[in-house]
């Protein structure tokens, strides 16, 4: 009994397990977790090391380099680039996606072990490595505001517990607070008060560590009781310190507040952040490798409403930036083309069918595959994301083409008298072998793209299999529901139909019939002309594919904007810091922004330059902003342009985005030299030459080597005379203008310090220089008090007059330029050009337009280029395309081959596939968009659609071959004439079914469209010549075949004879 007869035979069981299956699938799709696409966190770990004080120079040469000779030895690692800047260095390690990241963990701990000895002396502390990428954008940032509290007292507040509580969340990676920095006593110097009184910096500096002390005091027993010993030794408010003595002359006390001005402040005055035009503490909030974007925000938002409530009152906490506003948009986007998608669907197999009792066994199918392949979605461990679902979206119309292949051919023989259960069965049971054919041959497109390695292959394989499962049970249905519903609900047909478009329906395929049958004919006695065409398809293809541009990922509109404020290299805080507030304010003017935050001195970036500040724009959503993000920053660069003396660089939030390192704009391409010298001297001429040619946007570099900088060059005879040693000079130095943390507070929640530094008169201007004074001897002076050393405590107060020695006596002061930045990309020195793409320009006129920059500067042969970052996923999808194309095709080939066994039948079946690549390469050029991985797997899918067509004409020709003795010529052309039906309305389905994301314009319609284009195109030219060339191939095989099998034979022949 075949497998359509049991389900014909037990209804209520076929019944009962479709039913199971929907409630299996529903309840998966509650627990699905939910994204943008699947989950591909490269394993990225970020080494950081600090030596306070060191040149960007030096923490390249003695950190990053010992470091990378080891680190690059790290099996798997893909990427690795640092950066080194003043006092500290960071390395990210990309690794390969399979590369198991506790692994690379410990392989990373092992080489800095191994490197320790190669590094200086100097740096005290051990280098630190963190699971993260730089590149990451926080899933949401939350702004503190208030008009009462200082942003030192804000920023407190989010590090004591906002910080703390975010970060013990599931899910929940990297919790940072930027904006201001935490609260701290200042002791700002008065020069000149310093030397009236004959005080050195480091005689201030001693008594200030002395006067500070929070150690072990012990308890004392007395009698029945114990007594705990305590002492005021914390001094915890700027107050407390007027009063501190820090000197004696001439026998006199000299006081703090007599030589500097003590205020209750912050550890770092250069840190300022804003959000919608109100200065802000930030809290940004990164999720964990793996976790669900929607889960975290989510849980963040819950606890936001219990820890507002605690608050002061006056503090208003407001989440600023939620990335998961247009996941969710984007995802209800795609549920609606995949609703819209089945109702067209059902709707053509309706206007095909001619009866609403036909389309009841296409309609059942369709969401009971649909929901069944989500239940397998759950099992696999897939999320419900934009690729899951544009792959059901797909789906439905392979779906409804298995079914309806079984209805058509029941309605048939019930139109030609059977009964409908006997047609139910026997229709059944002869498209069998069709349907399975089609659907394993179906299956094999999807092989290469599941054995992929690398991003594609992470991405790709949960759309491929989530469209094989619902393939796969679309098959068993279409074997054992369809059959039994058709034999339930069918009836004999009394008449002609009796609604319109039904009657409408059926005229226009009778009509198309006629003109198609008398086409084929013409086609079938010119079979040359055919061939020539299908010939020149073939041609075409060629073409057309190198002319079609390529590209790796559509870029996505996704309602956020990255963005960098960089300015001249020798720019001030407080310019910066107005030239944040000019761009945030053209930014927030703008009809369609919804809110901008900034920061300066560490945020979304890398941070820690003065010179670059980071920015994140939110967008209004989709449905109430008239312009596309790409529309609105070339809107607003005409008006960046008029902030001088700063450039600003936007980009596009991307979901797929590839590297460890962040950027000024989407597409990155390093050059790399053995000669610093030469590197230096042509990457600014390329970089001019790209930002001239205009094919390219927002072209910057990571180039940062015109800083200035003030020498002090110390004639070493005349300090030596003086007693001045170097390293007073740079403790003094240090003191005076390093914000130098010199004391610690201890209080319940953290640790606070005492930030010495010169007054801001002294700070803001070079010839303070001149009015700075060392100790000519600083024996005693120099010792500061040590808290493990408490007999340092003597000579924490100088009690003798050192002599006081300008700088000037030893030293001479000139400027210079230094690098404040040093790059490396693998173990060479690099510079990292940033661009964003043109209107209309691909990757590949990105790599033309950089040759050509290279060429007409005069670069020389040692200056090399490789992209980086997300352009790197471009090269390698550029390699991949052909191959998959080809991989594709030898898979069909052999399932073909092993179900017909026959060399030479699959051959007819791939032979309707190059018309559908000329129509999916036309459409794609007619629309502008680029043949990415998403267009690729459009192109791919087109193979399974169209030889789904050839499958249903050669099955019938070679059955009608084997039973009705018919010859090859009657024996397709009847097959032609009798699936014509089948064939277009397989098509239409399809058609119709890639309609809703060719035309999508909602969130993530960017990532659809593609898909949506390639396969529209490719079904309307496929769908006009393969009609007329499949028959013919099929011919010219099957004569092939005879004449083969005909010399087979006289070979055999022949050879008989020859035998005695």
């Amino acid at each position: 009994m075949s497998v359509a007869a049991k389900a014909i035979s037990r209804p209520v069981a076929t019944s009962l397990l479709m039913l199971g299956a929907v409630l299996a699938g529903l309840s998966a799709l509650v627990l699905l977790p939910k994204a943008t696409v699947p989950s591909i966190d490269f394993p990225v770990i970020s080494i950081s090391a600090t030596m306070p004080g060191g040149s960007p120079e030096t923490m390249a040469a003695s950190v990053a380099t010992p470091l990378e000779r080891r680190l690059g030895q790290i099996a798997g690692v893909t990427e690795m680039t640092s950066s080194s800047s003043l006092g500290s260095t960071r390395i990210s390690l990309q690794f390969d996606l399979d590369r198991n990241i506790d692994g690379a963990q410990r392989d990373i701990q092992a080489a800095i072990a191994a490197a320790r000895a190669d590094l200086p002396a100097a740096l005290r502390n051990n280098p630190t490595f963190r699971t993260s990428n730089p590149s990451e954008v926080p899933v949401a940032i939350i702004a503190l505001f208030s008009q009462r509290l200082s942003s030192g007292q804000l920023f407190e507040i989010a590090a004591n517990v906002l910080q703390q509580k975010f970060a013990q969340l599931e899910g929940v990676g990297q919790v940072s607070v930027g904006g201001s920095a935490l609260p701290a006593v200042r002791v700002e110097l008065d020069a000149p008060s310093l030397f009236e009184h004959g005080v050195s910096l480091e005689d201030v500096r001693a008594a200030l560590a002395a006067a500070n002390f929070n150690g072990p005091k012990g308890a004392i027993d007395e009698g029945d009781r114990r007594l705990t010993l305590y002492a005021n030794d914390q001094s915890r408010r700027a107050a407390d310190y007027q009063g501190l003595v820090v000197a004696y002359r001439n026998g006199a006390a000299v006081k703090l507040r007599d030589v500097a001005e003590i205020v209750d402040s912050v550890e770092d005055l250069r840190n300022y952040g804003m959000s919608n035009g109100r200065t802000a503490v930030q809290v940004q909030i990164f999720r964990q490798p793996g976790a669900n974007f929607i889960d975290v925000v989510d849980r963040v938002k819950a606890l936001m409403t219990p820890l507002g409530a605690a608050l002061p009152a006056d503090v208003e906490m407001r989440l600023v930036q939620d990335r998961t506003l247009t996941i969710r948009s984007s995802l209800n986007e795609i549920g609606l083309t995949l609703l819209i998608t089945i109702l067209l669907a059902v709707f053509i197999v309706y206007l095909s069918l001619k009866s609403v009792r036909a389309t009841i066994a296409p309609s059942v199918c369709v969401p009971v595959s649909l929901i069944g392949a989500v239940g397998a979605m759950y099992l696999l461990g897939y999320s419900l994301n934009n690729l899951s679902l544009m792959a059901l979206t797909i789906a439905t119309g392979f779906i409804v083409d298995d079914a309806i292949v079984v209805v058509e051919n029941v309605i048939r023989r019930v139109e030609s008298g059977e009964p409908p259960r006997s047609a139910a069965l026997n229709g059944a049971n002869e498209v069998a072998p069709t349907i399975v054919s089609m659907s394993l041959s179906l299956l094999a497109v999807f092989l290469p793209i599941l054995f992929m390695g690398g991003i594609v292959g992470r991405l790709m394989r949960e759309f491929a299999m989530t469209l094989s499962v619902a393939i796969l049970v679309s098959l068993v249905l279409s074997l054992t529901a369809t059959p039994m519903l058709c034999s339930c609900v069918l009836r004999e047909q009394s008449g002609p139909p009796s609604f319109f478009l039904a009657r409408w329906s059926e005229r226009g395929f009778a009509a198309l019939q006629r003109a198609y049958v008398r086409k084929l004919d013409i086609a079938l006695r010119r079979p040359r002309v055919t061939l020539g065409v299908l010939l020149a398809a073939i041609a075409l293809n060629f073409y057309l594919f190198d002319l079609v541009p390529k590209g790796f990922f559509p870029i996505q509109d996704s309602g956020r904007m990255r963005g960098a404020i960089v300015a001249d290299q020798s720019v001030s805080f407080p310019v910066m810091k107005e030239k944040l507030e000019q761009f945030v304010a053209i930014i927030e003017a703008d009809s369609d922004v919804a809110s901008a935050t900034g920061t300066i001195g560490g945020g979304f970036g890398p941070g820690g330059a003065i010179n670059v500040a980071d920015l994140l724009v939110t967008l209004k959503p989709l449905g109430e902003r008239k312009a596309t993000a790409n529309e609105i920053m070339a809107r607003l660069r005409p008006k960046f342009a008029r902030v001088s003396g700063a450039n600003l660089f936007l980009q596009s939030v991307q979901d797929i985005r590839m590297g460890g390192r962040t950027s000024n704009a989407l597409f990155q391409y390093t050059l790399l030299c053995d000669d610093l010298d030469a590197l230096r001297r042509y990457a600014p001429r390329i970089v001019e030459e790209l930002r001239r040619g205009g094919a390219l946007l927002d072209v910057s570099s990571d180039q940062q080597d015109k800083g200035l900088r003030r020498e002090v060059v110390i004639d070493r005879a005349k300090a030596a005379r003086l007693d001045v040693t170097t390293s007073a000079i740079d403790n003094t130095l240090y003191d005076a203008f390093g914000q130098r943390q010199v004391s610690t507070i201890y209080e319940p929640l953290n640790q606070y310090h005492v930030v010495m530094e010169a007054a801001p008169r002294f700070r803001e201007t070079l010839e303070s220089l001149d009015e700075l004074y060392i100790g000519g001897r600083v024996g005693a002076a120099t010792r500061a008090f040590s808290p493990r050393d408490p007999t340092s405590l003597s000579n924490a107060i100088n009690v003798v007059a050192s002599p006081m020695v300008p700088f000037s006596s030893f030293a001479r002061f000139g400027d210079d330029v230094t690098p404040l930045q040093v790059n490396h990309h693998g173990h060479f020195a690099a510079i990292t050009i940033s661009f964003n793409l043109g209107e209309g320009k691909s990757l590949r006129d990105a790599e033309d337009a950089i040759r050509d920059a290279m060429t007409k500067v005069g670069a020389p042969a040692t200056l090399q280029g490789v992209f980086a970052g997300t352009a790197t996923g471009y090269r390698d999808a550029l390699a991949n395309q052909p191959l998959m194309i080809a991989a594709a095709l030898a898979a069909v080939y052999i399932v073909l081959g092993v179900l017909y066994e026959s060399f030479l039948h699959p051959l007819t079946i791939i032979s309707t596939l190059p018309s559908a690549g000329v129509g999916a390469f036309l459409a794609l050029l007619g629309c502008g968009a680029e043949l990415s991985i998403i267009a690729m797997i459009g192109v791919l899918l087109l193979i399974g659609i169209v030889k789904k067509n050839a499958i249903i004409l050669v099955d019938f020709a070679l059955d009608a071959e084997r039973r009705l003795g018919m010859s090859s010529d009657e024996a397709i052309r009847a097959a032609c004439v009798t699936r014509f039906r089948p064939i277009l309305i397989t098509t239409l389905v399809a058609l119709f079914g890639a309609l809703p994301l060719a035309l999508g314009s909602g969130e993530g319609a960017e990532m659809r469209r593609p898909l949506g284009v390639a396969i529209v195109g490719g079904l309307l030219v496929s769908q006009i010549l393969t009609l007329y060339t499949t028959p013919v191939v099929f011919l010219y095989i099957d004569r092939l075949r005879f004449g083969l099998g005909s010399l087979r034979d006289a070979t055999r022949g022949g050879g008989g004879g020859a035998r005695p």
